[in-house]
């Protein structure tokens, strides 16, 4: 890898000069001149007040991969059932701070029932009405409601109608 080039494209997407960037850093501009055209090389900590003037982190700057940000249709993973079909719409996301779902529950069908456990839930009704039932509560959405609650007690959704319903569900943490 070379450094001096990797930092130097930061720079210039950060819109800096050398001269601005060395100031951050209370370095000179030769040594920044001489860093980007690979002339000389950083000690760790200079590297490190570099890449944090730079608006990164040492191991964001050494990381090649890059994290997945956007998710096509081809991405999410789907499971079907005789009352729902549930699509993932982020790949691997039991590992993140919360996990969106899609839910399409079809007339008459019940989702699985979610025990108690630690976080919220939130969902958005973008197709029909649902009932919502958390402990011993029972409350209707329509297309365009929304719904937010803690998720220590037993909670799902069932759909009461002749219609196909279908809403966005976000559990923080993933539970599903």
């Amino acid at each position: 890898m070379e450094i001096g080039s990797k930092i130097k494209a930061l720079r210039l997407k950060r819109n800096l000069t050398q001269e601005e960037l060395a100031d951050r850093c209370e370095l000179s501009k030769s040594f920044i001149s001489q860093l980007e055209n690979d002339y000389t090389s950083p000690s760790i900590e200079t590297l490190n007040d570099i890449v944090t003037a730079l608006g990164t982190t040492l191991k964001q700057f050494f990381d090649d991969k890059q994290e997945k940000i956007v998710f096509a249709k081809e991405d999410h993973f789907q499971r079907e059932d005789e009352d729902s079909t549930v699509t993932w719409l982020v790949t691997n996301s039991q590992k993140n701070e919360m996990e969106p779902i899609l839910v399409e529950l079809k007339p008459d069908g019940v989702s699985e029932s979610d025990m108690p456990h630690e976080g919220e839930e939130f969902g958005y009704v973008l197709e029909g009405e649902l009932t919502l039932v958390v402990a011993d509560r029972e409350m209707t959405c329509k297309k365009g409601d929304s719904f937010y609650f803690t998720a220590d007690q037993v909670h799902y959704i069932k759909n009461t109608t002749d219609r196909m319903a279908k809403f966005l569900w976000i559990s923080s943490p993933p539970n599903f």
